[in-house]
Parts: C-alpha cells; sequence; structure tokens
C-alpha cells in the first residue's frame, strides 16, 4: 500500500492544471495591499468548500483552520495575496487586466500553491496528527500584514510556521532551504538639512545644505566600510535627493532618503545610532540644522529555524533536488511569525531560461514557470503532514 507522503506527491501532480488555473485567475486580476478583496473571496469560499473554519484576519486576510486527531499540536503554512503598481509588458493569455497593477513578485502563484494543499490536507484530515492553519496573508509588499496577524494572536498557538516563495534566480524545480539567516532587515530612513538660501555666485552669503547632503552621503558609506565587521553583511543606500529649484540659487533646505540591510538586529540597531549621530554633528559644524528619522516601522531578519531546516531536507528529498540559496538583502515579513515561532521560509525555483522566465521580482515581465508549482502544493502538505506526526512522536 503507498505511504500518505508518496500519495500526497502524487495528489499534488494531479492538481496541478489546478494550480494553474487560480494563479492565472488571481494574476489577471492583481489587487494592492489591503485592497485584496476578492482574491481574499475566493480563497474563503474554496476553505469553506473543502471543510475548512474560516477567520478574517488583517483586514483582508483569511485564515483557513482543518482540525486533525490532536488539536494541541499546531502548524501554520504562509501565503501572500497581494501585487505590486507595476505596468505588466507580459504578451501572455492571462496578462494582467488591471492598469498598473501586476503580480510581479509571484504572490498569485504562492496563494494557488497553497489552495491546492487545502485540498490534499482536507482529504487526509483524518491522517493528521494536529491542527493546520493556513494563513493568507495581505500586504506583505509594504503593508506589515503578517506583524498585524501576529498581533492579532494568531501565531499564539503555533509549532511551527512554513512559507514558500518562489525564487527567480534558482533554476525551475529546485528547492532552497537555508538555516540561519537568508533575508535581510528593512529599514526606510529620511533626512532632512535646513540651511539658508541666496544667490549661487555668493555662497559665502549662504548655507549650503547641498553640500552637506553630498558629504553626508559618503560618510554613511564609512559607517559600513570601517565601523561595521566585515563579516557582517550591511547596506547603506541612499536612493532620494531633493534640493533647489534652478541653476543659479542655493536652496534653503534639502532632503534624502535611503534604506538600511542587515541580517544582524544589533548591527542594524548600530547602523541607525551612527547614522543619526553623524547627521546631526556634521550638520552642526557645518551650520545647517538637522533631522534624521526612519519612516517606515523596522522589519527584522528573516531568520530559519536549524532543526526545522533539518526537517525539510529530509521530508522534501523525494521531490528533487535541495540546494542552498544564497542569502538576500531583500527583506520579508515573514519575519514576523518567526518571531513568534519557530520558522522556516523555503524558495522554489521557478527560472527556466528555455521559456525566457529569465526576468527578476518586481520586473515588469516577471512570470514563473507554471509546470513546477504543483511542487509548492506538496511542499507545504508534505511538511504539514510529516510535522505534526513527527512532533508527537
Amino acid at each position: 500500500m503507498p505511504s500518505i507522503e508518496s500519495l500526497i506527491i502524487s495528489r499534488a501532480k494531479e492538481l496541478s492544471s489546478y494550480v494553474i488555473e487560480m494563479r492565472r485567475d488571481f494574476h489577471m486580476h492583481p489587487e494592492l495591499k489591503y485592497e485584496e478583496v476578492r482574491t481574499s473571496g475566493i480563497v474563503e469560499k474554496e476553505l469553506k468548500s473543502l471543510g475548512y473554519e474560516t477567520i478574517r484576519t488583517a483586514k483582508t486576510g483569511v485564515i483557513g483552520i482543518l482540525r486533525g486527531r490532536n488539536k494541541d499540536k499546531v502548524v501554520a503554512l504562509r501565503a501572500d495575496m497581494d501585487a505590486l503598481p507595476i505596468q505588466e509588458e507580459n504578451d501572455v493569455p492571462y496578462k494582467s487586466r488591471v492598469p498598473g497593477k501586476m503580480h510581479a513578485c509571484g504572490h498569485d502563484a504562492h496563494t494557488a500553491m497553497l489552495l491546492g494543499a487545502a485540498r490534499i490536507l482536507a482529504e487526509i484530515k483524518d491522517k493528521l496528527e494536529g491542527t493546520v492553519k493556513l494563513i493568507f496573508q495581505p500586504a506583505e509588499e509594504g503593508g506589515l500584514g503578517a506583524k498585524l496577524i501576529v498581533e492579532e494572536g494568531h501565531l499564539d498557538d503555533v509549532n511551527a510556521v512554513f512559507g514558500i516563495h518562489v525564487w527567480a534566480s534558482l533554476p525551475s524545480g529546485k528547492i532552497g532551504i537555508r538555516e540561519g539567516p537568508l533575508l535581510a532587515s528593512a529599514d526606510a530612513f529620511r533626512v532632512y538639512i535646513k540651511g539658508k538660501g541666496g544667490h549661487a555666485a555668493m555662497p559665502n552669503l549662504s548655507i549650503d545644505p547641498i553640500v552637506v547632503v553630498a558629504d553626508l552621503i559618503n560618510a554613511y558609506q564609512k559607517v559600513i566600510s570601517r565601523e561595521v565587521n566585515p563579516l557582517e553583511p550591511a547596506v547603506v543606500s541612499v536612493t532620494y535627493v531633493r534640493a533647489g529649484t534652478t541653476f543659479n540659487v542655493i536652496p534653503e533646505d534639502a532632503e534624502m532618503r535611503g534604506t538600511i540591510r542587515t541580517f544582524n538586529e544589533e548591527v542594524r540597531n548600530y547602523i541607525v545610532k551612527r547614522l543619526e549621530e553623524i547627521t546631526k554633528e556634521y550638520a552642526r559644524a557645518l551650520r545647517c540644522e538637522a533631522k534624521f528619522e526612519l519612516t517606515e516601522e523596522n522589519i527584522p531578519p528573516t531568520v530559519n529555524d536549524k532543526k526545522l531546516a533539518e526537517f525539510a531536507r529530509k521530508v522534501l528529498a523525494p521531490l528533487g533536488e535541495i540546494v542552498v540559496p544564497e542569502r538576500t538583502m531583500g527583506a520579508e515579513d515573514f519575519s514576523f511569525y518567526t518571531k513568534k515561532a519557530p520558522g522556516l521560509f523555503i524558495v522554489l525555483g521557478i527560472r527556466n531560461e528555455k521559456k525566457g522566465i529569465v526576468y527578476p521580482h518586481h520586473h515588469p515581465k516577471f512570470d514563473v514557470d507554471e509546470d513546477v508549482l504543483w511542487m509548492g502544493t506538496a511542499i507545504h502538505s508534505l511538511l504539514a503532514y510529516k510535522f505534526l506526526k513527527e512532533y508527537n512522536e
């Protein structure tokens, strides 16, 4: 008699067309953060038809609950649902039908893969040694939807949480599992410098905020190169500068914005402290007023649990090649879940050069190799079933 694991894999392959169909539907109707009304409505309808209890969460999110034989043990599986404000440039039948909005990060695939897993888990409900929570999360793209879900208490009883992200840099069908830090923390900052405006031909009568901004940009990089341990990856990027209106006027003020990325929260805190100190003291030395502020809430680094990584490598071995993906300075609000419960964020390769699927995330020509989406369904299902079974043992 076939094992439950082999039945899960077979069933995931059988559901491939369903997963692709759902992914294409979501792709054609993208919704931005906290606008996922249509998407969450479809998700909730599907879950209820399969016998799940459903809870609305984080404004436009949905959680499906399936209770197996032991209600004391809980595993959570997460998929994000929101799209991006990007105009799609792909020429495909399932191209976005909403001008200026596109699933350019694969969240449509994430939602579809987890719906596939919802079907499999419902079919093996009597074999589940615990409760499964399916988290269909809104607002990953800048809305901190995961933080809202945690604050509402939906992770309080969870013993482990798993997430999958389709990965544009990984060859199609490869599974990426890395213990420890995988994705960086993220901060956004704004700097405001006030000087004294005047004629550009008489700079001695003004206090030029532009020269302060120019020096600060270089000074920030010295924190990375001379104050942070070179074995600790860290990035400070100034991405926006605004000053002046014409060629012959020294402006009254200047503004710049940027981001800070690290894998280590202590390093992050040190960089924030030093940037603020340097900004205020350097501006004061050049007779300007300065303000340094963080404009977005900090997203912690995504750190994968070592034991869950070892567990997943063993459980997912029958699906194909498992590799260790490179760390990236990109950020993910899945990190809020891993601060609350042991977590593992897995990446699934969807890059296929023969099909022309080579564009990075957030690109107007981003696409996914749909032929491997069944693997995401299988990954979710296997991890939930095996975790509940082995956790109890």
